[in-house]
């Protein structure tokens, strides 16, 4: 287990391994999502934030993620093409991963652990906003739209 955000590696939704560190000084709004969940539609509002927001800085970066009622059966292709068709996402998708369990991503480890409280995720569009130094700066749930004032105003304070 890392005990660094920067020193977590991910796979791309092409399947290319990379570090964090290639995001080192960057806002980072992580987000496990789904396309079969009732929050699903939060895809566009984190579509605008990437839009609005890319220039300044933040990165935002999807997660599928099949762990919570079975909402994300497909390939990471069919995911980027739902994605792509219903919504027009541009910010990055990544390779499906666990947020749960035996199997669960050292970087959800590295999250849920960083967390106040420290505990698993316990839905589909949870997010996990990161400062430029790569700290943890707020959790929130999967209620919490994209357009919630709160996190808007949290992420143009990391800005």
């Amino acid at each position: 287990m890392s005990n660094h955000i920067y020193n977590i590696e991910v796979a791309t939704a092409k399947g290319d391994n990379k570090t964090l560190e290639s995001y080192k000084g960057e806002v980072l709004l992580i987000v496990n999502v789904a396309s079969h969940c009732g929050f699903t539609p939060q895809y566009q509002g984190l579509e605008q934030l990437s839009l609005s927001y890319r220039d300044k800085g933040l990165r935002v970066l999807g997660f599928p993620c099949n762990d919570f009622g079975a909402q994300e059966p497909g390939t990471v292709a069919e995911i980027e093409q739902f994605c792509s068709i219903n919504y027009g996402v541009t910010f990055e998708l990544m390779d499906k991963v666990h947020c749960i369990g035996d199997d669960k991503h050292p970087l959800y480890q590295w999250l849920t652990e960083q967390a106040t409280p420290a505990e698993d995720v316990k839905w589909n569009f949870e997010k996990f906003l990161v400062s430029r130094e790569g700290e943890l700066i707020q959790r929130y749930s999967s209620k919490v739209t994209p357009d919630d004032i709160d996190l808007v105003q949290a992420i143009e304070n990391a800005l």
